[in-house]
């Protein structure tokens, strides 16, 4: 199932932490942001990964990334995190993110973007299971 849909936005901040010598932010970190995104994501539909894993007894890891870089977010700058369902399935999910830079008076620019495929396992064993059907309506 492909989905189209406002994404989830939410904001963060680079600091010092997330830049390199060049004082640009580390490419890798864009997908902590990404990760973050997501987190927010479940938080704000009401799913505390916490909770899923202890009562639930499951829990989505990442199994493929692709991200392709725009342009670099700087120390500062404030960013916008975004993720929407672009597929679904019963134990993954295709997770499409951007990372958008905020400028004032001025639209969003685009530093990132990419696909995060995410599984259901089982928490104890990791072996793939379904998501949840409350998870998996209310993400789609």
């Amino acid at each position: 199932m492909t989905t189209e849909s406002t994404p989830f936005g939410f904001p963060l901040r680079v600091y010092w932490e997330d830049t390199d010598a060049g004082g640009i932010v580390f490419y890798a970190n864009y997908l902590k942001f990404m990760e973050r995104g997501r987190t927010e994501w479940l938080r704000a539909l009401g799913f505390n990964q916490q909770v899923l894993r202890e009562q639930v007894g499951g829990m989505f890891v990442v199994s493929e990334t692709a991200v392709k870089y725009h342009q670099p977010a700087r120390l500062d700058d404030a960013l916008w995190v975004t993720a929407r369902v672009q597929e679904a399935g019963r134990v993954s999910l295709t997770i499409a993110q951007q990372v958008l830079l905020r400028r004032q008076g001025l639209p969003d620019a685009l530093l990132a973007e990419g696909t995060i495929r995410i599984g259901w396992v089982d928490s104890q064993t990791l072996k793939p299971g379904r998501i949840p059907a409350p998870v998996l309506e209310a993400l789609k």
